[in-house]
């Protein structure tokens, strides 16, 4: 019978097959969406958590965003994805995912808002990066 890799179970995304196991990225793809509705919902708490405390809304939004990231590289090291590096080795990756990332999120939307109203331009931006976010983070971040 096969084992898990480390000897542990890796979340929901490899498939045993007799041979061993082969990876399955559908079912990646949606727990990388799962994970990161997960995520927002984090920076979301954190930043209601801390503008009723008093903070103001760009320092609140800030630190919600970072507890958001933080809680995305966990839930994807561990249960996402399998990844043979180090968590250190995986973080620094992951950061500059997240600031290729950001620009990209600027530059898609720039464009696209010459073609369509804000709110759509950024429902498109955003469908556009989560398929770019998956494929650098199964390639490289958590390899």
């Amino acid at each position: 019978m096969p084992v898990w890799a480390n000897g542990m179970a890796m979340g929901i995304m490899p498939v045993l097959t007799e041979t061993g196991m082969r990876y399955n990225w559908s079912v990646g793809f949606v727990a990388h969406v799962i994970t990161g509705a997960m995520a927002t919902g984090v920076h979301y708490l954190i930043m209601w958590a801390l503008l009723k405390a008093g903070l103001s809304p760009l320092a609140a939004s800030s630190l919600g965003f970072v507890a958001g990231a933080v809680t995305r590289f966990f839930l994807s090291y561990f249960h996402v994805f399998a990844p043979q590096s180090s968590v250190p080795a995986a973080a620094w990756r992951f950061v500059l995912v997240l600031a290729l990332q950001m620009a990209l999120n600027a530059a898609l939307l720039a464009g696209l808002m010459h073609f369509l109203p804000l709110w759509w331009a950024q429902l498109v931006t955003t469908a556009i990066l989560t398929v770019f976010n998956y494929v650098a983070h199964r390639l490289w971040v958590f390899t």
